[in-house]
């Protein structure tokens, strides 16, 4: 599969993407655990379907020594018991934001109170940027058709 789009060959899409993929890096500064930020990152990406995110947050959380079972079972966290009350907080935070669309009360008043008692206000601006950042980054690869199955762990950093 070939990519519609190639994103470092376009003048466009370069002069954007580099500050755009700037805000990417800080968001790993954030004060929120790597494992939290490679689970949300790694359902939000299932959700919207980006192979090539899914591919990339599979193998940075492995290399951040997540475990096998943890990452199997993110696609059903709701019935797995292997996640953290905070961590199932912030997949519930990361699911409702990312389907806005489809509920009437879009981040509901009951899942932001969740996330409120396992994260402090730092915390919570830093899932809702990641759980934006992850949103944007998705679409744009899922629009262009951006192949996965080659990423290396910390390639982009």
């Amino acid at each position: 599969m070939d990519a519609r789009l190639n994103y470092f060959g376009s003048p466009t899409a370069g002069k954007a993407l580099k500050y755009f993929m700037s805000a990417g890096k800080a968001l790993k500064d954030f004060p929120l655990p790597t494992a939290t930020q490679e689970l949300v990152s790694l359902r939000v990406s299932q959700i919207n379907g980006c192979a090539v995110c899914i591919d990339m947050h599979t193998k940075e959380a492995a290399a951040a020594g997540e475990t096998p079972l943890r990452l199997n079972l993110v696609a059903a966290w709701r019935e797995a018991t292997v996640f953290t009350e905070a961590e199932r907080a912030a997949l519930e935070l990361a699911e409702e934001g990312t389907r806005i669309a489809d509920a009437a009360d879009r981040v509901s008043d009951a899942v932001w109170a969740q996330a409120a008692k396992h994260y402090d206000d730092e915390q919570l601006a830093a899932l809702v940027i990641l759980v934006s950042f992850m949103n944007a980054v998705n679409r744009l690869n899922v629009i262009t058709q951006q192949p996965a199955g080659n990423y290396e762990a910390g390639q982009f950093h």
